[in-house]
């Protein structure tokens, strides 16, 4: 079905003529070129709020999502579990320095390495050591990939790993990890990931539209999700790794949660929203920093903490200027990769991509044996890579936490997906060697070294 332009939404304080346009512009682009079902972006400052949408609700429904439109917020759900060790600290619950195993069960046995034990902070600032998923992760419904992944599965996953490195030592974003560390605080409190987050920072901040189970209201105003080629996708469940993913939430809300971090409302939580930001580290590439859960660039001389989140349905992003006092939430029923409108919002410096018709492309057929030069493992980013497989003839590329995708050629180093719109160039040295790939998407040319 073809989805309609629909209309711009403005509440309270609107934006700038100049702003609102553009912003309505990036929108409509993404949602008339069929990359999103719809889209809804809300930011804040001292003078007020704004919020902008576009697109449907559902594609069989003529509904506008807007700001109290439900979505899932995905790895965006780590900063809640972050702050709910900064207040756990706060109130001398835990130490930062708290080792995990002593909040877990005496049977569990965490690894540790070179005297070094994994820390709560380690696993807030994503340097525990552990991967991004657990080797035994293999779930019953790849579309919903961690609802039957267990406390029984990650004490067996903890008990049999060996760490490649000394907790603390490098930065590498793990699931694992930031779910690991909502686990351990609920036993610690004694209640549910839910239950502790509700008590600790929902209620405390009036967000009374974000959960993990929704009320019967909170289904009615649940924006469907889609793939990335508009095709329905589940919604994700969670189990014993809650923590890094499950929360679903809406606009207004997170403009909420938003206005405590800039401190543009008074709340309980200022002293944990402040000691998420003042332990931060380097995270390996350049302009990024890590803090407690959340990301910050430095680019422009400028700070702009971040965090983004995507299941298979959604995709967000939620991010703030401090010193300009100003934030953004972008929530989108589509996996469709929304930061760049986030942090153009936050700075128009960072660039923003613009998406013309796909073009036709025509599949041709290679050999295996050139095929099989392309399998191995490329990284993109220190927590993403891509995986190229072969299936006799078929290529077939996963990214990180994503499924396998089968990649055309269309020349003998260029291939594209028919599933999503991006497509891959593979780099050959002169000994025939495939030294890296560049991924083609959302207008980004994006280079990915062979590791493996």
């Amino acid at each position: 079905m073809t989805i309609r332009v629909l209309m711009l939404l403005t509440l309270l304080t609107p934006l700038p003529g100049s702003a609102a346009d553009d912003l309505r512009e990036i929108l409509a682009n993404r949602v008339d070129q069929k990359k999103a079902v719809g889209i809804v972006v809300a930011t804040l400052d001292a003078h007020g709020r704004d919020v902008v949408a576009y697109g449907r609700i559902a594609k069989d429904h003529d509904g506008i999502p807007d700001a109290n439109t439900v979505f899932e917020i995905g790895s965006v759900t780590k900063v809640f579990t972050s702050l709910l060790l900064a207040d756990m600290v706060e109130r001398g619950e835990v130490r930062l320095d708290t080792p995990v195993a002593e909040l877990l069960p005496k049977t569990v046995q965490v690894p540790s390495r070179n005297g070094r034990r994994i820390t709560l902070l380690d696993l807030s600032m994503q340097s525990s050591g552990l991967p991004r998923l657990p080797t035994n992760l293999r779930p019953a419904d790849f579309a919903n990939p961690y609802a039957d992944y267990d406390a029984a599965k990650l004490y067996q996953f903890l008990s049999g790993y060996t760490l490649p490195r000394d907790p603390g030592e490098k930065y590498e974003y793990s699931n694992l990890g930031a779910g690991l560390l909502g686990h351990a605080l609920a036993l610690k409190a004694g209640v549910s990931y839910e239950e502790l987050v509700r008590k600790r920072i929902l209620e405390p901040l009036g967000m009374q539209s974000t959960s993990i189970t929704l009320t019967d209201d909170q289904k009615k105003r649940l924006a469907p999700g889609y793939n990335a080629a508009l095709n329905p996708a589940r919604n994700w469940d969670f189990d014993a790794l809650a923590g890094c993913g499950a929360l679903r939430s809406t606009a207004n809300d997170m403009l909420r949660f938003l206005a405590a971090n800039l401190e543009l409302t008074d709340t309980p939580l200022k002293a944990a929203l402040r000691r998420m930001r003042s332990v931060r580290k380097p995270a390996g590439v350049p302009d990024l920093d890590i803090a407690m859960a959340w990301h910050i660039f430095t680019k422009f001389g400028g700070e702009i903490v971040w965090h983004n989140g995507g299941t298979y349905g959604y995709r967000s992003f939620i991010g703030f200027g401090p010193a300009a006092k100003k934030g953004v939430v972008v929530l989108c029923n589509t996996f469709m990769d929304n930061d760049d409108v986030g942090l153009h919002v936050l700075d128009s410096r960072y660039p923003v991509a613009k998406f013309g018709p796909p073009r036709e492309r025509v599949q041709i057929a290679l050999d295996a044996e050139v095929l099989k030069r392309y399998e191995g493992e490329y990284q993109l980013a220190p927590a993403f890579t891509i995986k190229v497989t072969r299936d006799r003839n078929r290529l077939l590329a996963q990214a990180t936490n994503q499924p396998a995708l089968e990649i055309f050629a269309e020349k003998e180093n260029e291939f594209f997906y028919k599933a999503v719109d991006a497509q891959i160039t593979f780099v050959v040295d002169s000994a025939g060697r495939t030294t890296h790939l560049v991924l083609h998407q959302n207008g980004r040319d994006m280079k990915a070294v062979r590791i493996k």
